[in-house]
Protein backbone atom coordinates (compact mmCIF):
# COMPACT_ATOMS: atom_id res chain seq x y z
CA UNK A 1 0.00 0.00 0.00
CA UNK A 2 2.86 2.61 0.66
CA UNK A 3 5.10 1.50 -2.79
CA UNK A 4 2.56 3.47 -4.69
CA UNK A 5 2.75 7.13 -2.35
CA UNK A 6 6.84 6.37 -2.25
CA UNK A 7 7.29 6.17 -6.58
CA UNK A 8 5.16 8.98 -6.80
CA UNK A 9 6.82 11.41 -4.62
CA UNK A 10 9.99 10.08 -5.95
CA UNK A 11 9.11 11.58 -9.25
CA UNK A 12 8.19 14.49 -8.02
CA UNK A 13 11.55 14.93 -6.37
CA UNK A 14 13.03 14.28 -10.02
CA UNK A 15 11.35 17.00 -11.68
CA UNK A 16 12.29 20.11 -9.80
CA UNK A 17 15.81 19.35 -9.14
CA UNK A 18 16.02 18.64 -13.38
CA UNK A 19 14.72 22.00 -13.46
CA UNK A 20 16.66 23.54 -11.21
CA UNK A 21 20.24 21.69 -12.45
CA UNK A 22 19.30 22.60 -16.30
CA UNK A 23 18.70 26.58 -15.39
CA UNK A 24 22.46 27.13 -14.62
CA UNK A 25 23.72 24.89 -17.68
CA UNK A 26 26.17 27.38 -19.05
CA UNK A 27 28.76 25.48 -16.52
CA UNK A 28 28.55 22.33 -18.67
CA UNK A 29 31.15 22.90 -21.58
CA UNK A 30 29.60 22.14 -24.60
CA UNK A 31 26.56 23.94 -23.54
CA UNK A 32 28.35 27.02 -22.46
CA UNK A 33 29.93 26.99 -26.14
CA UNK A 34 26.37 27.10 -27.08
CA UNK A 35 25.16 30.43 -25.58
CA UNK A 36 28.78 32.09 -26.36
CA UNK A 37 27.81 31.05 -29.97
CA UNK A 38 24.30 32.47 -29.65
CA UNK A 39 25.35 35.98 -28.33
CA UNK A 40 27.89 36.14 -30.16
CA UNK A 41 25.63 35.99 -33.58
CA UNK A 42 26.53 32.52 -34.43
CA UNK A 43 23.53 30.34 -35.95
CA UNK A 44 25.38 27.02 -37.12
CA UNK A 45 26.61 24.63 -35.44
CA UNK A 46 29.88 25.02 -37.66
CA UNK A 47 30.35 28.65 -35.99
CA UNK A 48 29.53 28.09 -32.57
CA UNK A 49 32.12 25.27 -31.99
CA UNK A 50 34.97 26.93 -34.24
CA UNK A 51 35.11 30.55 -32.82
CA UNK A 52 36.08 31.62 -29.40
CA UNK A 53 33.24 33.84 -28.20
CA UNK A 54 34.09 34.57 -24.68
CA UNK A 55 34.30 38.28 -25.33
CA UNK A 56 30.46 38.38 -26.34
CA UNK A 57 29.12 36.43 -23.81
CA UNK A 58 30.91 39.19 -21.37
CA UNK A 59 29.59 41.92 -23.21
CA UNK A 60 25.91 40.89 -21.84
CA UNK A 61 27.58 39.19 -18.69
CA UNK A 62 25.74 36.21 -18.97
CA UNK A 63 26.92 34.25 -15.86
CA UNK A 64 26.38 37.27 -13.66
CA UNK A 65 22.79 37.84 -14.64
CA UNK A 66 21.86 34.16 -14.89
CA UNK A 67 23.29 33.73 -11.17
CA UNK A 68 21.04 37.19 -9.94
CA UNK A 69 18.07 36.16 -12.12
CA UNK A 70 18.51 32.44 -10.41
CA UNK A 71 18.08 33.13 -6.91
CA UNK A 72 16.69 36.64 -6.66
CA UNK A 73 13.06 35.25 -7.52
CA UNK A 74 14.01 31.79 -5.56
CA UNK A 75 14.45 33.94 -2.30
CA UNK A 76 11.51 36.10 -3.52
CA UNK A 77 9.01 33.47 -4.07
CA UNK A 78 9.99 30.98 -1.53
CA UNK A 79 9.35 33.91 1.05
CA UNK A 80 5.91 34.86 -0.78
CA UNK A 81 4.46 31.13 -1.15
CA UNK A 82 5.44 31.08 2.58
CA UNK A 83 2.80 33.50 3.48
CA UNK A 84 0.21 33.34 0.38
CA UNK A 85 -0.15 29.96 0.56
CA UNK A 86 -3.62 29.93 1.96
CA UNK A 87 -5.28 31.93 -0.82
CA UNK A 88 -4.23 29.91 -3.57
CA UNK A 89 -5.21 25.73 -3.80
CA UNK A 90 -2.37 23.40 -3.29
CA UNK A 91 -3.36 22.04 -6.84
CA UNK A 92 -3.38 25.19 -8.50
CA UNK A 93 -0.16 25.70 -6.72
CA UNK A 94 1.74 22.49 -8.00
CA UNK A 95 -0.28 21.46 -10.81
CA UNK A 96 0.04 24.80 -12.57
CA UNK A 97 3.65 25.36 -11.46
CA UNK A 98 4.53 21.90 -13.41
CA UNK A 99 2.18 23.06 -16.66
CA UNK A 100 4.35 26.38 -16.67
CA UNK A 101 7.47 25.34 -16.22
CA UNK A 102 7.17 22.60 -18.71
CA UNK A 103 5.88 25.23 -21.37
CA UNK A 104 9.01 27.65 -20.30
CA UNK A 105 11.68 24.66 -21.00
CA UNK A 106 9.98 23.33 -24.52
CA UNK A 107 9.76 26.96 -25.41
CA UNK A 108 13.69 27.13 -24.36
CA UNK A 109 14.18 23.98 -26.34
CA UNK A 110 12.43 24.92 -29.29
CA UNK A 111 14.55 28.43 -29.35
CA UNK A 112 18.12 26.20 -30.11
CA UNK A 113 16.51 25.60 -33.71
CA UNK A 114 15.17 29.18 -34.08
CA UNK A 115 17.61 31.90 -35.55
CA UNK A 116 17.17 35.57 -33.73
CA UNK A 117 19.19 38.58 -32.74
CA UNK A 118 21.94 38.15 -29.84
CA UNK A 119 19.65 40.51 -27.99
CA UNK A 120 16.80 38.95 -28.32
CA UNK A 121 17.52 35.74 -27.59
CA UNK A 122 19.92 37.49 -24.64
CA UNK A 123 16.07 38.87 -23.18
CA UNK A 124 14.04 35.88 -23.88
CA UNK A 125 16.84 33.29 -22.05
CA UNK A 126 17.06 35.76 -18.78
CA UNK A 127 13.51 36.01 -19.07
CA UNK A 128 12.63 32.29 -18.98
CA UNK A 129 15.32 31.88 -16.25
CA UNK A 130 13.47 34.32 -13.95
CA UNK A 131 9.94 32.59 -14.62
CA UNK A 132 11.05 29.06 -14.38
CA UNK A 133 13.07 29.80 -10.98
CA UNK A 134 10.23 31.71 -9.24
CA UNK A 135 7.74 29.27 -10.37
CA UNK A 136 10.08 26.54 -9.25
CA UNK A 137 10.51 28.29 -6.10
CA UNK A 138 6.42 28.01 -5.67
CA UNK A 139 6.45 24.17 -6.70
CA UNK A 140 9.07 23.46 -4.07
CA UNK A 141 7.92 25.16 -1.24
CA UNK A 142 4.08 23.71 -1.99
CA UNK A 143 5.49 20.34 -2.41
CA UNK A 144 7.68 20.43 0.97
CA UNK A 145 4.26 21.65 2.73
CA UNK A 146 2.62 19.29 1.74
CA UNK A 147 5.54 16.51 2.54
CA UNK A 148 5.02 18.68 5.99
CA UNK A 149 1.48 16.71 6.74
CA UNK A 150 3.03 13.21 5.81
CA UNK A 151 5.60 11.05 7.86
CA UNK A 152 8.76 11.77 7.47
CA UNK A 153 9.66 8.81 5.34
CA UNK A 154 8.21 10.62 2.60
CA UNK A 155 10.28 13.70 3.02
CA UNK A 156 13.49 11.64 2.33
CA UNK A 157 11.99 9.64 -0.72
CA UNK A 158 11.43 13.45 -2.18
CA UNK A 159 15.00 14.31 -1.47
CA UNK A 160 16.11 11.33 -2.63
CA UNK A 161 14.48 11.84 -5.67
CA UNK A 162 16.46 15.21 -5.97
CA UNK A 163 19.71 13.28 -5.42
CA UNK A 164 18.74 10.94 -8.02
CA UNK A 165 18.22 13.52 -10.96
CA UNK A 166 21.41 15.24 -9.80
CA UNK A 167 23.25 11.81 -10.53
CA UNK A 168 21.41 12.57 -13.99
CA UNK A 169 22.32 15.49 -14.70
CA UNK A 170 25.82 14.47 -14.12
CA UNK A 171 26.11 11.35 -15.94
CA UNK A 172 24.28 13.67 -19.46
CA UNK A 173 26.91 15.61 -18.91
CA UNK A 174 29.67 12.68 -19.24
CA UNK A 175 27.73 11.51 -22.39
CA UNK A 176 28.05 14.70 -23.91
CA UNK A 177 31.51 15.09 -23.64
CA UNK A 178 32.56 11.29 -24.25
CA UNK A 179 30.25 11.32 -27.17
CA UNK A 180 31.71 14.46 -29.01
CA UNK A 181 28.51 16.12 -30.17
CA UNK A 182 28.63 19.43 -31.15
CA UNK A 183 26.96 22.00 -28.82
CA UNK A 184 23.92 22.50 -30.30
CA UNK A 185 22.55 19.17 -30.10
CA UNK A 186 24.46 19.11 -26.44
CA UNK A 187 22.04 22.10 -25.56
CA UNK A 188 18.55 20.51 -26.92
CA UNK A 189 19.62 17.99 -24.81
CA UNK A 190 19.88 19.20 -21.85
CA UNK A 191 16.51 21.15 -22.63
CA UNK A 192 14.67 19.01 -23.00
CA UNK A 193 16.13 15.96 -20.28
CA UNK A 194 14.17 18.55 -17.76
CA UNK A 195 10.86 18.68 -20.01
CA UNK A 196 10.88 14.55 -19.81
CA UNK A 197 11.44 15.32 -16.34
CA UNK A 198 8.44 18.02 -15.67
CA UNK A 199 5.97 15.68 -17.41
CA UNK A 200 7.18 12.33 -15.07
CA UNK A 201 6.67 14.84 -12.04
CA UNK A 202 2.99 16.22 -13.43
CA UNK A 203 2.01 12.12 -13.99
CA UNK A 204 3.25 11.22 -10.48
CA UNK A 205 1.28 14.22 -9.16
CA UNK A 206 -1.68 13.10 -10.52
CA UNK A 207 -1.58 9.63 -9.64
CA UNK A 208 -1.46 10.57 -5.83
CA UNK A 209 -4.76 11.23 -5.39
CA UNK A 210 -5.98 7.77 -6.33
CA UNK A 211 -4.17 6.05 -3.71
CA UNK A 212 -5.97 5.70 -0.78
CA UNK A 213 -2.61 6.04 1.95
CA UNK A 214 -1.57 9.19 -0.12
CA UNK A 215 -5.28 10.71 -0.37
CA UNK A 216 -6.01 10.16 3.69
CA UNK A 217 -2.54 12.67 4.06
CA UNK A 218 -3.41 14.69 1.26
CA UNK A 219 -7.29 15.46 2.77
CA UNK A 220 -5.43 17.26 5.91
CA UNK A 221 -7.12 15.74 8.69
CA UNK A 222 -4.61 16.43 11.35
CA UNK A 223 -7.61 15.45 14.11
CA UNK A 224 -8.42 12.41 12.87
CA UNK A 225 -4.85 11.22 12.43
CA UNK A 226 -3.79 12.41 16.16
CA UNK A 227 -6.90 10.33 17.37
CA UNK A 228 -5.97 7.37 15.08
CA UNK A 229 -2.62 7.68 16.96
CA UNK A 230 -4.21 7.34 20.55
CA UNK A 231 -6.00 4.18 19.56
CA UNK A 232 -3.52 2.49 18.74
CA UNK A 233 -1.68 3.22 22.23
CA UNK A 234 -4.82 2.02 23.64
CA UNK A 235 -5.21 -1.09 21.68
CA UNK A 236 -1.15 -1.46 22.84
CA UNK A 237 -2.22 -1.08 26.29
CA UNK A 238 -5.06 -3.82 26.21
CA UNK A 239 -2.46 -6.09 24.90
CA UNK A 240 -0.54 -5.87 27.73
CA UNK A 241 -3.40 -6.48 30.18
CA UNK A 242 -4.37 -9.83 27.97
CA UNK A 243 -0.73 -10.83 28.35
CA UNK A 244 -0.64 -10.96 31.95
CA UNK A 245 1.96 -7.38 32.55
CA UNK A 246 -0.50 -4.60 33.86
CA UNK A 247 2.46 -3.01 35.55
CA UNK A 248 5.32 -3.66 33.10
CA UNK A 249 7.46 -0.45 32.62
CA UNK A 250 6.62 -0.46 28.87
CA UNK A 251 2.69 0.09 30.00
CA UNK A 252 3.08 2.40 32.21
CA UNK A 253 5.39 4.73 30.28
CA UNK A 254 3.05 4.31 27.66
CA UNK A 255 0.26 4.88 30.12
CA UNK A 256 1.52 8.12 31.13
CA UNK A 257 2.35 9.27 27.28
CA UNK A 258 -1.59 8.47 26.64
CA UNK A 259 -2.60 10.22 30.01
CA UNK A 260 -0.85 13.40 28.69
CA UNK A 261 -2.18 13.04 25.11
CA UNK A 262 -5.95 12.92 26.31
CA UNK A 263 -5.45 15.65 28.90
CA UNK A 264 -4.11 18.13 26.29
CA UNK A 265 -7.12 17.40 23.89
CA UNK A 266 -9.59 17.97 26.63
CA UNK A 267 -8.27 21.06 28.29
CA UNK A 268 -8.32 23.27 25.10
CA UNK A 269 -9.35 26.85 26.24
CA UNK A 270 -11.00 27.44 23.37
CA UNK A 271 -13.49 25.48 21.07
CA UNK A 272 -12.10 23.94 18.57
CA UNK A 273 -12.54 25.24 14.93
CA UNK A 274 -9.66 25.71 11.86
CA UNK A 275 -7.38 28.19 12.87
CA UNK A 276 -4.70 29.42 10.40
CA UNK A 277 -1.20 29.03 11.68
CA UNK A 278 1.07 31.77 12.35
CA UNK A 279 4.24 31.87 10.30
CA UNK A 280 5.85 33.94 13.42
CA UNK A 281 5.11 31.24 15.76
CA UNK A 282 5.87 28.48 13.50
CA UNK A 283 9.92 30.28 13.26
CA UNK A 284 9.67 30.30 16.84
CA UNK A 285 9.72 26.37 16.95
CA UNK A 286 11.52 25.76 14.06
CA UNK A 287 14.69 28.78 13.86
CA UNK A 288 17.39 26.64 15.08
CA UNK A 289 16.53 23.65 12.36
CA UNK A 290 15.79 26.40 9.74
CA UNK A 291 19.63 28.24 10.95
CA UNK A 292 21.00 24.69 10.38
CA UNK A 293 19.84 24.38 6.99
CA UNK A 294 20.75 27.97 5.80
CA UNK A 295 24.23 27.50 7.07
CA UNK A 296 24.40 23.66 5.36
CA UNK A 297 23.62 24.82 1.81
CA UNK A 298 25.87 28.65 2.40
CA UNK A 299 28.96 26.16 2.58
CA UNK A 300 27.95 23.98 -0.26
CA UNK A 301 27.36 26.49 -2.73
CA UNK A 302 29.93 28.76 -1.35
CA UNK A 303 32.65 26.38 -3.07
CA UNK A 304 30.50 23.68 -5.01
CA UNK A 305 31.12 24.14 -8.58
CA UNK A 306 32.53 27.66 -7.86
CA UNK A 307 36.09 26.49 -6.17
CA UNK A 308 35.67 22.85 -6.97
CA UNK A 309 35.18 23.15 -10.59
CA UNK A 310 38.34 24.64 -10.76
CA UNK A 311 40.04 22.00 -9.60
CA UNK A 312 42.64 19.36 -11.63
CA UNK A 313 44.02 16.51 -12.11
CA UNK A 314 47.74 16.25 -11.45
CA UNK A 315 48.57 13.19 -13.11
CA UNK A 316 49.24 15.84 -16.23
CA UNK A 317 47.30 15.29 -19.49
CA UNK A 318 45.45 12.86 -20.66
CA UNK A 319 42.32 11.12 -20.57
CA UNK A 320 42.24 10.78 -16.73
CA UNK A 321 42.77 14.77 -16.59
CA UNK A 322 40.11 14.95 -18.90
CA UNK A 323 37.67 13.36 -17.37
CA UNK A 324 39.16 13.91 -13.66
CA UNK A 325 36.47 16.99 -13.06
CA UNK A 326 33.49 15.71 -14.20
CA UNK A 327 33.53 12.40 -12.44
CA UNK A 328 35.41 13.60 -9.16
CA UNK A 329 33.53 16.57 -8.47
CA UNK A 330 30.35 16.83 -10.07
CA UNK A 331 29.31 13.04 -10.07
CA UNK A 332 31.00 12.09 -7.03
CA UNK A 333 29.37 14.90 -5.29
CA UNK A 334 25.54 13.73 -6.79
CA UNK A 335 26.18 10.10 -6.28
CA UNK A 336 27.19 10.28 -2.39
CA UNK A 337 24.81 13.25 -1.94
CA UNK A 338 22.13 10.96 -3.16
CA UNK A 339 23.07 8.40 -0.48
CA UNK A 340 23.41 11.08 2.08
CA UNK A 341 19.96 11.80 1.52
CA UNK A 342 18.95 8.23 1.67
CA UNK A 343 20.67 7.47 5.17
CA UNK A 344 17.43 9.49 7.06
CA UNK A 345 15.43 6.17 5.97
CA UNK A 346 17.42 4.26 8.29
CA UNK A 347 17.81 6.45 11.62
CA UNK A 348 17.48 10.48 12.33
CA UNK A 349 20.79 11.30 14.07
CA UNK A 350 21.09 13.65 16.03
CA UNK A 351 17.39 14.61 16.85
CA UNK A 352 16.30 18.12 16.86
CA UNK A 353 16.71 18.63 20.66
CA UNK A 354 20.78 17.76 20.23
CA UNK A 355 23.21 20.30 20.42
CA UNK A 356 25.27 17.62 18.22
CA UNK A 357 23.16 19.28 15.04
CA UNK A 358 24.50 22.56 14.98
CA UNK A 359 28.09 21.58 15.72
CA UNK A 360 27.87 18.60 13.02
CA UNK A 361 26.58 21.78 10.38
CA UNK A 362 29.55 24.23 11.55
CA UNK A 363 31.74 21.79 11.40
CA UNK A 364 31.32 21.72 7.55
CA UNK A 365 33.05 25.26 7.08
CA UNK A 366 36.39 23.36 7.27
CA UNK A 367 35.86 22.29 4.18
CA UNK A 368 36.16 25.75 2.61
CA UNK A 369 39.69 26.27 3.18
CA UNK A 370 40.27 22.37 2.31
CA UNK A 371 38.91 22.63 -1.49
CA UNK A 372 40.80 26.15 -1.53
CA UNK A 373 43.96 24.43 -0.76
CA UNK A 374 43.17 21.93 -2.99
CA UNK A 375 45.29 21.86 -6.62
CA UNK A 376 43.86 24.59 -8.69
CA UNK A 377 46.31 26.41 -10.41
CA UNK A 378 44.56 29.11 -11.38
CA UNK A 379 45.64 31.38 -8.14
CA UNK A 380 47.58 34.07 -7.46
CA UNK A 381 47.31 34.52 -3.51
CA UNK A 382 47.04 30.44 -1.75
CA UNK A 383 49.56 28.00 -1.87
CA UNK A 384 48.70 24.68 -3.08
CA UNK A 385 48.66 22.36 0.38
CA UNK A 386 46.82 19.17 -1.46
CA UNK A 387 47.87 18.77 -5.05
CA UNK A 388 47.07 14.65 -4.91
CA UNK A 389 44.20 13.41 -6.80
CA UNK A 390 43.46 11.44 -3.72
CA UNK A 391 42.93 14.66 -1.21
CA UNK A 392 40.41 15.83 -3.33
CA UNK A 393 37.98 12.72 -3.91
CA UNK A 394 37.86 12.20 -0.16
CA UNK A 395 37.18 15.59 0.86
CA UNK A 396 34.48 15.86 -2.02
CA UNK A 397 33.30 12.16 -0.46
CA UNK A 398 32.74 13.37 2.79
CA UNK A 399 31.24 17.20 2.11
CA UNK A 400 28.94 15.61 -0.68
CA UNK A 401 27.82 13.01 2.35
CA UNK A 402 27.60 15.30 4.97
CA UNK A 403 25.40 17.86 2.67
CA UNK A 404 22.70 15.30 1.86
CA UNK A 405 22.62 13.79 4.96
CA UNK A 406 22.22 16.83 6.99
CA UNK A 407 19.70 18.50 4.07
CA UNK A 408 17.86 15.36 4.62
CA UNK A 409 17.70 15.20 8.21
CA UNK A 410 16.75 18.52 9.05
CA UNK A 411 13.94 18.75 6.48
CA UNK A 412 12.53 15.55 8.29
CA UNK A 413 13.16 16.96 12.01
CA UNK A 414 11.63 20.49 11.01
CA UNK A 415 7.90 19.42 11.51
CA UNK A 416 8.88 17.80 14.87
CA UNK A 417 10.39 20.35 16.69
CA UNK A 418 8.88 20.70 19.73
CA UNK A 419 10.39 23.56 22.93
CA UNK A 420 12.23 22.68 26.07
CA UNK A 421 11.36 19.49 28.25
CA UNK A 422 11.27 18.62 31.71
CA UNK A 423 11.84 15.20 33.69
CA UNK A 424 8.92 13.53 34.49
CA UNK A 425 8.84 11.18 37.54
CA UNK A 426 6.78 8.29 37.25
CA UNK A 427 4.56 7.16 40.20
CA UNK A 428 4.70 3.35 39.29
CA UNK A 429 6.92 1.49 41.73
CA UNK A 430 10.36 0.50 40.73
CA UNK A 431 10.25 2.78 38.12
CA UNK A 432 12.09 6.03 38.98
CA UNK A 433 12.00 8.60 35.71
CA UNK A 434 10.92 7.61 32.17
CA UNK A 435 13.13 10.49 30.35
CA UNK A 436 12.22 13.85 29.33
CA UNK A 437 8.70 15.05 28.48
CA UNK A 438 7.71 18.31 28.05
CA UNK A 439 4.95 20.48 30.57
CA UNK A 440 1.68 20.19 29.27
CA UNK A 441 1.53 23.91 28.77
CA UNK A 442 5.14 23.62 26.22
CA UNK A 443 3.37 20.85 24.38
CA UNK A 444 0.45 22.51 23.20
CA UNK A 445 2.23 26.36 22.64
CA UNK A 446 5.77 25.14 21.57
CA UNK A 447 5.66 21.78 19.55
CA UNK A 448 4.81 21.96 15.79
CA UNK A 449 1.42 21.02 15.96
CA UNK A 450 -0.41 19.05 12.89
CA UNK A 451 -2.00 22.02 11.45
CA UNK A 452 1.22 23.93 11.52
CA UNK A 453 3.34 21.61 9.40
CA UNK A 454 2.36 22.51 6.41
CA UNK A 455 3.09 26.36 7.19
CA UNK A 456 6.88 24.11 8.52
CA UNK A 457 7.53 23.01 4.82
CA UNK A 458 6.91 26.22 3.47
CA UNK A 459 9.14 28.12 5.96
CA UNK A 460 12.02 25.43 5.62
CA UNK A 461 12.15 25.38 1.55
CA UNK A 462 12.28 29.36 2.18
CA UNK A 463 15.18 28.92 4.10
CA UNK A 464 16.79 26.01 1.72
CA UNK A 465 16.75 29.03 -0.83
CA UNK A 466 18.32 31.64 1.56
CA UNK A 467 21.31 29.15 2.01
CA UNK A 468 21.53 28.50 -1.91
CA UNK A 469 21.74 32.82 -2.37
CA UNK A 470 23.87 33.21 0.97
CA UNK A 471 26.47 30.47 -0.36
CA UNK A 472 25.92 31.31 -4.25
CA UNK A 473 27.12 35.10 -3.13
CA UNK A 474 30.22 33.66 -0.93
CA UNK A 475 31.31 31.81 -3.86
CA UNK A 476 32.07 35.25 -5.61
CA UNK A 477 34.49 36.01 -2.85
CA UNK A 478 36.17 32.96 -1.86
CA UNK A 479 36.96 32.71 -5.95
CA UNK A 480 38.78 36.20 -5.94
CA UNK A 481 40.43 34.80 -2.61
CA UNK A 482 42.14 32.23 -4.65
Amino acid sequence: MEHGPSWGFLGLGLGPRLQFDSVPVHRAPTTCQYFQGRLAGANSTAETLGTNHTSSADTFNFNNWVTLLSQLPLLLFTLLNSFLYQCIPETVRILGSLLIILFLFTLTAVLVKVDMSPGLFFSITMASVWFINSFGAVLQGSLFGQLGTMPSKYSTIFLSGQGLAGIFAALAMLISMASGVDAQTSALGYFITPCVGTVMSIVCYLSLPHLKFARYYLAKKPSKAHGQELETKAELLQSDEKNGIPNSPQRAALTLDLDLEKETEVEPEEPQKPEKPSVFIVLRKIWLTALCLVLVFTVTLSVFPAITAMVTSSTGPGKWSQFFNPICCFLLFNVMDCLGRSLTSYFLWPDEDSRLLPLLVCLRVLFVPLFMLCHVPERSRLPILFPQDAYFITFMLLFAVSNGYLVSLTMCLAPSCRGPKVEVTSRVPGLLTLGTRERRGDRKTRQVLPQEREVTGTLMTFFLALGLSCGASLSFLFKALL
